[in-house]
């Protein structure tokens, strides 16, 4: 049964997932977030005012989910939410601003943890393609 599985590129994604998400939990949780708010505070901090659309094409979830991300952020105190008619755009706070280094920190001690089991160009590599193969599903699905 294990060669079907692992012939299952579903089955094989998902098991990459569930171990390269629980390593990146671990860093994060010393910063006290979880990786996708770590994504989230990346993106408003390279696109200061951007809106929550954009946000959610951006890291390819669903605009729902990040209204959530926001609120949740928001109540932290890490980003703004800046009003303009009917339309919102975020902001990193101070707060937010100041946590850059420590998410910084903790992607890259996500890095050098699985570059060191894969090897840095093997886990380069691996990383370039899944991006290709996940944006090839993307366009034609």
């Amino acid at each position: 049964m294990k060669n079907v599985l692992n012939c299952c590129l579903y089955f094989t994604a998902s098991k990459l997932n569930r171990i390269i998400t629980k390593m990146a939990e671990e860093e994060f949780r010393i910063i006290g977030l979880s990786p996708m708010y770590g994504f989230l505070l990346l993106v408003v901090n390279e696109n200061p005012g951007v809106s929550p659309t954009d946000i959610a094409k951006e890291l390819n979830i669903a605009p729902s989910t990040i209204t959530r991300f926001i609120d949740k952020l928001e109540s932290k105190g890490y980003v703004e939410r800046k009003f303009e008619g009917k339309y919102s755009y975020i902001h990193l706070t101070e707060k937010g601003v100041n946590l850059q280094s420590d998410i910084n920190k903790a992607w890259e001690r996500l890095y050098h943890r699985y570059s060191k089991i894969l090897g840095y160009d093997e886990g380069a590599d691996i990383t370039k393609r899944i991006n290709e193969v996940a944006d090839k599903l993307i366009e034609e699905y």
